[in-house]
């Protein structure tokens, strides 16, 4: 039976100087605290992403497990921030 489990998610980098200084003044971000972050897409940076694999996610499939947090040692969730 196919659950549809998500075990890979993807992103790319936001590689726009402008955009990123707008959504960090949105965000209530010292721009001055990132500036060398910045800086690196105004001088050359190019777009680039990745992957990654969630191993508790893997687990969890792999033992028939309904639940991810009992693939965690130190599970995370809005009832528990920390272990």
């Amino acid at each position: 039976m196919d659950r549809g489990e998500e075990i890979i998610s993807g992103a790319q980098r936001i590689h726009e100087p402008e955009l990123l200084t707008k959504r960090a003044k949105a965000c209530g971000i010292d721009v001055k605290t990132i500036a060398t972050h910045l800086d690196s897409f105004k001088y050359g940076a190019w777009p680039h992403g990745g992957f990654g694999v969630g191993l508790e996610c893997v687990v969890m499939l792999f033992c028939n497990l309904i639940n991810i947090r009992k693939t965690s040692l130190f599970p995370c969730d809005p009832q528990r921030l920390a272990p």
